[in-house]
């Protein structure tokens, strides 16, 4: 896992990250010092949760930095083989649907607030995150990311 914000695929899908994150929220996730690679690698190691899938029918997650891996309790091989809806517990996949079309539709949504639950059935609940559509600068569609630093767990 050390490496893994390093990796060129990784360092181009984070400034995805952020530059779509700016464009919505209109300023920045993270200080933009240095160049992309000390970005992904702060990114990565930020102590509040960033997570993300693609455009996928079923999407699967492809990016969790160090603080979303340890509260969903997987390493980065696991969790970018997981479909996205599988950090919900069924009863609670319908209501993420919906905030998901929500952000997709408006560009973001900020405040969410819902329960997830992590790979050994942890449930937690998030709150104030910021959900965000992840695009090109072209404004190309990659997929939806998401942000908080407040989860209490059940």
């Amino acid at each position: 896992m050390e490496d893994i914000w390093h990796q060129p695929r990784t360092v181009e899908w984070t400034q995805y990250l952020l530059d779509s994150y700016a464009y919505w929220l209109n300023k920045e996730l993270i200080p933009r010092q240095g160049n992309s690679l000390e970005q992904a690698e702060g990114l990565f190691n930020s102590t509040f949760v960033v997570v993300s899938h693609g455009l996928e029918d079923d999407p699967i997650l492809n990016y969790g930095n160090r603080t979303a891996l340890t509260l969903w309790e997987m390493d980065w091989d696991q969790l970018t083989h997981t479909p996205s809806r599988h950090t919900a517990e069924p009863v609670n996949r319908e209501e993420r649907a919906h905030m998901l079309h929500q952000a997709k539709t408006k560009g973001f949504i900020a405040d969410y607030r819902g329960v997830r639950i992590s790979r050994s059935g942890k449930r937690f609940l998030v709150e104030r995150a910021t959900v965000w559509n992840i695009r090109k600068p072209d404004g190309t569609p990659l997929g939806q990311a998401a942000t908080f630093s407040t989860w209490t767990f059940l």
